[in-house]
């Protein structure tokens, strides 16, 4: 009786360590989510990224990956398998990029949306639809990297073709021109500013007064000497008629016209030669005017020797 009593409690202790053990994996397991498979496909290095790494949708844990591998219809391809919750919404426009987390290098792929095409992405667990891989932030910090090395790879080699012996000694002919250029019009700048200070002080407001002065003056100078023209003009008309006239009358009147016409033309002849006199004596008189005649005896400002 006593043998039945311990295999009895032995039997009770092992179902309820079986319970037990059941309960355990059970809790430790978790509840299993329904999830579907998808193909991730690119043509970029994904180091970092392995087999249980997370996937995440938008930033939330999603699912995780379960196989690496190449494509067997195209070596230069990678195909990631992962597995996806089936709540997610997967669409035609959703994309993937592989980030990566902190500083451990960690690696996990990211899902995104574009919004170009809404269309829901169908599961297939017979052959799983697949999702493009865009560029990751280093990969495309990398590929610009590059072609700025190489861009200045070859920004170098130009500057060193331009910058050869010929080249330079070209630019230090063209410099040593430059400066003795420079040198032979410092005196013609020198020149010009002293021009200039005479300039100026030429046309200080006396002298423009002055030259004002003087253009009022020319005009009624320019007007005798048309009223002068005019006279000789006057004087040969007459000449023209005295001598066209073929008549006895105009025979015997041909001397006294002479006369008159003489008298004229000489008259013209001497005020004529009074304005060429003055303005042999005085030619600035055109621009300034006629000088002003020296004080006579008796008028203010007479002196002896201004009058020698």
């Amino acid at each position: 009786m006593e043998n039945k009593s311990h295999a009895f409690a032995a039997g009770l202790f092992v179902i309820l360590l079986g319970v037990a053990a059941f309960l355990a994996i059970y809790w430790l397991g978790g509840s299993k989510e329904d999830t579907h498979d998808y193909i991730v496909v690119t043509k970029q290095n994904i180091g970092g990224l392995n087999p249980q790494a997370q996937v995440r949708y938008r930033g939330i844990r999603v699912g995780k990956v379960t196989d690496i591998r190449l494509d067997p219809d195209d070596y230069s391809n990678i195909l990631v398998t992962i597995s996806v919750s089936e709540d997610v919404p997967l669409t035609r426009g959703t994309i993937a990029k592989l980030n990566y987390q902190g500083v451990t290098g960690l690696a996990h792929i990211l899902l995104l949306e574009t919004g170009k095409d809404m269309e829901p992405l169908e599961p297939n667990d017979e052959r799983p639809p697949r999702i493009t891989m865009i560029p990751s932030l280093f990969d495309e910090l990398g590929e610009t990297g590059t072609a700025t090395l190489r861009q200045a790879r070859q920004l170098m080699a130009s500057a060193n073709a331009m910058l050869s012996e010929e080249n330079r000694q070209h630019l230090t002919a063209t410099l040593a021109n430059l400066e003795a250029a420079s040198a032979s019009m410092k005196p013609a700048l020198d020149n010009l500013s002293g021009t200039l200070v005479q300039v100026k002080k030429l046309l200080d407001d006396k002298n423009v007064k002055s030259l004002s002065q003087a253009a009022g003056e020319v005009g009624p100078l320019l007007s005798d000497t048309r009223q002068l023209i005019g006279k000789m003009q006057q004087a040969t008309d007459k000449l023209d008629v005295a001598i066209g006239d073929a008549s006895a009358g105009g025979a015997s009147a041909l001397m006294p016209r002479l006369n008159e016409l003489a008298s004229d033309f000489s008259l013209t002849s001497r005020q004529l030669s009074r304005v060429l006199r003055i303005l042999e004596d005085s030619p600035q008189g055109l621009v300034f005017g006629a000088p002003a005649m020296p004080p006579g005896p008796g008028e203010a400002g007479f002196s002896v020797e201004g009058a020698k």
